[in-house]
């Protein structure tokens, strides 16, 4: 396979980080994060510095600043069998306990090519592009989704 599947979702917390309210999430980070971490089909996920999760990163996403989680997977059903049929699930079903209830889009995916790390601008970028023409190639979700590009004959990409 020529290309591997991106993933932005953002959340604009309810609380901050450090607030007992959030503790449920907090505490979860390492586990969830050690559960994809050794999913098959896993490739990467981002990182803040110094830290082992996203949690101190930011993006301005129209007018509000969200926090990011960003991960690369080599096929949509690797990153669903994690997100639904994983540990996850549990703290996904608990999403709105921690944060608020986003007014549009807040996942997007999209092919890449193998070995590209995207980064926070770009992957916002595409969460925009869903925002503004719905699901397409280069932007969809898992209810609206497009396989990966089929290399032209000849070609390397």
């Amino acid at each position: 396979m020529t290309h591997q599947l991106a993933q932005l979702n953002i959340a604009t917390p309810r609380y901050p980080t450090d607030d007992p309210r959030m503790g449920g999430f907090m505490e979860a980070l390492d586990r969830i994060n050690a559960l994809a971490d050794a999913t098959p089909g896993f490739v990467w996920r981002l990182v803040g510095e110094g830290t082992n999760n996203a949690t101190d990163l930011r993006a301005a996403v129209g007018d509000t600043d969200v926090m990011v989680n960003m991960s690369v997977w080599d096929s949509r059903e690797a990153l669903w069998e994690y997100v639904y049929r994983s540990g996850h699930l549990d703290y996904l079903r608990r999403r709105n306990e921690w944060f608020a209830r986003p007014p549009g889009d807040f996942l997007v995916l999209w092919w890449v090519p193998r070995g590209h790390i995207p980064t926070v601008d770009e992957a916002v970028a595409r969460l925009e592009l869903l925002h503004r023409d719905g699901p397409t190639p280069a932007a969809f979700t898992f209810r609206e989704h497009f396989p990966a590009p089929v290399p032209v004959s000849g070609s390397s990409a």
